[in-house]
């Protein structure tokens, strides 16, 4: 399987609290959340829905995992309208944790992964099908970019700056070079990148 990874940030790059409850994620004194609620267009939702039909399975950090099963996880297609090619993909296909605390996921069709990370996703991308999704999941991404098991990785990106908050990319941290293989706009100025690793940046010399 691919390893994909899609994460709304804003245009300062943080990441926390895009959800619709103000009160999502406090962390850190956190107070500006719920700042993607109600941005991007048909377009672009049509896009983020085609995204989940994609995948064959999900891997997420436990945070994020326990925000999808307590949302998400609770739904029927009946409970979200317009949004039901997400709830049947969630509910009904693989879902796999990175996590060391979490020992009873309640969410079916959950497993958490056991012992060494990077040799369990390795063996999950070992597996045929299309892809292994992961959506938020900050730290995750973070560290399945350093361990060079992201194969494409999707920012959309929401037309505002927060100026708080957890950020996708740290202050200081491992280098990346970026393929861009897709970009669009949509008519709200929200923007979809997609990129491919491409090892590590070239710079200047003296």
């Amino acid at each position: 399987m691919k390893l994909t990874t899609m994460t709304q940030v804003t245009l300062d790059g943080v990441m926390q609290g895009n959800g619709g409850a103000s009160d999502e994620d406090l962390r850190n004194g956190f107070e500006r959340g719920g700042w993607a609620l109600g941005k991007g267009d048909e377009e672009t939702h049509a896009y983020i829905k085609e995204t989940y039909q994609r995948a064959d399975a999900f891997l997420f950090g436990r945070r994020t995992y326990e925000l999808f099963a307590g949302s998400w996880g609770t739904m029927t297609v009946e409970d979200a309208p317009g949004w039901e090619p997400v709830v049947r993909a969630l509910n009904t296909r693989p879902k796999y944790v990175a996590s060391a605390t979490l020992t009873e996921p309640a969410w079916p069709g959950t497993t958490v992964l056991p012992g060494d990370l990077a040799t369990a996703v390795a063996g999950l991308k070992a597996r045929p099908g299309g892809e292994l999704q992961v959506h938020g999941s900050g730290i995750l991404t973070r560290w399945l970019l350093e361990h060079d098991l992201v194969d494409e990785m999707t920012l959309i990106v929401v037309p505002v700056i927060v100026g708080q908050g957890v950020r996708l990319f740290p202050d200081a941290g491992p280098d990346l070079a970026l393929d861009l293989i897709e970009s669009r706009a949509d008519a709200k100025g929200v923007t979809i990148q997609v990129y491919r690793p491409a090892g590590r940046p070239q710079y200047a010399t003296p």
